[in-house]
């Protein structure tokens, strides 16, 4: 669906993009982390045609973002960080607008913005000011927006930053949602929202891709020990004397814990020698009451801390930081084609559905 081929990007001497590459398949929902002047903001400005690459490329079901600009932005909507929202217009109003700018016409339009307002649930707000909206709905107006024209690929930068634990817990159903006719691509820096809502996951740094694959497979190939942590009635000494000999433990600290007569053992293994047998005969044997008995691994985030910890990111840059964009090749496309414009003499004046 979406080709990035050795895509690179350089704002005067910074090197925003050092050759980064990957496929987004149909059917996903893709997670983009990074953290803080990774490259995914640029990254994403790339894919949707609003920024242009230094070097490299971006097909999309065939069409190249540059070279074809008009036919390979079709298959795409988006919603930046910050919602590109009218805040004077009313809902209905707004994704007119949007609709009109997209090329649709006469039924088809007014049939998609039914679609949409249903879809993200927005029939009780169709009729207000964007303005007055809380900052949930006002999301949703943004997504709305990015749905319309049907693109195969919904990009969503950031879409749940600043909500409520309801209105978050809101989109990420309707995310889910989407998936069910769109290739979805989320950038976020919840890990919890990640793991809920995303197939696969892309993680760069520093302008570097560091990892395309499924949550399972980057558990599976970076998480290689286990941590179990037991907590026994007995003393740190004793249970000390009891582990000791268990093969197969890495690591293993002992303690005595706040409560009287419970102590506490740390113990770190690999993967692939899985020690908890051996522990819980030992204990058992030994006729120690063992009041907590538990085994983690990495988590996404702790994965994620692992990949990008080791080189030291710089703040975002934006063209004001680096110079006038006049100095760089910064796309302007013409928002050009038949479809584009066109005599609406016979498309009559839109009325607001939900009046």
């Amino acid at each position: 669906m979406i080709e990035v081929k050795n895509l690179k990007k350089r704002y005067g001497s910074y090197e925003a993009l050092h050759g980064i590459s990957f496929k987004v398949e149909r059917g996903y929902i893709y997670g983009f982390l990074g953290p803080n002047g990774a490259g995914k903001s640029t990254t994403m400005n790339i894919i949707t045609g609003t920024l242009a690459a230094t070097d490299g490329s971006v097909t999309i079901d065939g069409h190249d973002i540059l070279r074809e600009p008009i036919e390979a932005k079709r298959h795409i909507g988006y919603l930046p960080e910050q919602p590109p929202l009218y805040l004077d217009m009313k809902v209905t109003e707004y994704l007119d607008f949007v609709g009109r700018a997209k090329g649709l016409r006469g039924s088809e339009l007014y049939a998609q913005i039914d679609e949409v307002i249903e879809l993200t649930d927005l029939a009780a707000v169709a009729d207000r000011l964007i303005k007055n909206l809380s900052k949930g709905y006002r999301q949703r107006v943004g997504i709305a927006q990015a749905m319309l024209g049907n693109p195969d690929v919904i990009i969503l930068d950031e879409p749940t930053v600043g909500l409520d634990p309801i209105q978050i817990i809101e989109i990420r159903d309707l995310i889910k949602s989407l998936s069910e006719s769109h290739t979805v691509i989320l950038s976020s820096h919840i890990m919890q929202e990640i793991v809920a809502v995303c197939d696969r996951i892309i993680i760069i740094t520093g302008g570097r891709l560091v990892a395309n694959d499924t949550l399972d497979g980057l558990v599976e190939k970076y998480c290689t020990t286990v941590t179990l942590r037991i907590e026994a009635r007995t003393t740190a000494e004793r249970l000390r004397e009891l582990l000791s000999g268990v093969d197969g433990i890495d690591s293993a600290e002992y303690e005595d814990t706040d409560e009287q007569g419970v102590a506490c053992a740390t113990l770190t293994y690999h993967v692939s020698c899985d020690v908890r047998e051996q522990i819980w005969r030992r204990l058992s044997d030994a006729r120690v009451s063992v009041l907590a008995f538990v085994p983690s691994v990495m988590s996404l985030e702790d994965i994620f801390i692992s990949l990008t910890s080791g080189e030291a990111q710089e703040s975002d840059q934006t063209l004001e930081d680096v110079g006038s964009a006049d100095e760089y090749d910064v796309q302007n496309d013409d928002a050009g084609g038949d479809d584009a414009g066109g005599d609406d003499a016979d498309d009559g004046e839109y009325k607001p559905l939900f009046s």
